[in-house]
């Protein structure tokens, strides 16, 4: 699939912000999973690496906490940034742009991947050379992307969320 043909799959059924004349815009599974898909990344990218650097350096648990949440902010942010900035917005806009389109999935993500690391006993104490470590990790990732899904779809819907981003991929 060529990138014309993603965004137009991305955007069947798109109204636009919301809708025209109040009505929510229809937003398919597909479509959230996509965008669910893209924020796991940048969420994954800062998750994995804050829980490699502050358990490898030995951060306590909250430490690690804050550093993956953090990462997982900014790597997040950057690529919606990356992506509307080469759609020709200034950095400015670009960055309104992923703070409404990426904040909450993110949020939600972040507060699901975190509790399930620290829930599972010893996963963040294991160190990063054992499984319980990186199948918690994984596990993590995946019930974060399987519970933000129906997040991702009810903001697109709204248009709000991923649905703000939508207006710069063509």
């Amino acid at each position: 699939m060529d990138a014309h043909q993603h965004n137009q799959s991305l955007h069947a059924g798109h109204t636009g912000h919301g809708g025209h004349g109040g009505h929510a815009a229809r937003v398919t599974w597909a479509m959230a999973a996509q965008a669910t898909l893209h924020c796991l990344t940048g969420c994954a990218i800062g998750e994995v690496l804050g829980m490699v650097i502050g358990t490898s350096i030995g951060l306590h648990n909250a430490g690690t906490v804050v550093l993956s949440v953090a990462l997982a902010f900014v790597f997040g942010y950057a690529l919606t940034m990356r992506g509307v900035l080469k759609a020709g917005l200034p950095f400015s806009q670009a960055l309104k742009v992923a703070l409404a389109a990426d904040t909450v999935s993110i949020l939600v993500m972040e507060i699901i991947d975190n509790a399930i690391m620290v829930a599972v006993p010893g996963a963040m104490d294991a160190g990063i050379s054992t499984v319980l470590f990186w199948a918690s990790l994984a596990f993590s990732l995946a019930l974060a992307f399987i519970l933000t899904t129906p997040v991702n779809r009810w903001l697109m819907a709204k248009g709000k969320g991923h649905a703000v981003v939508h207006a710069y991929h063509h």
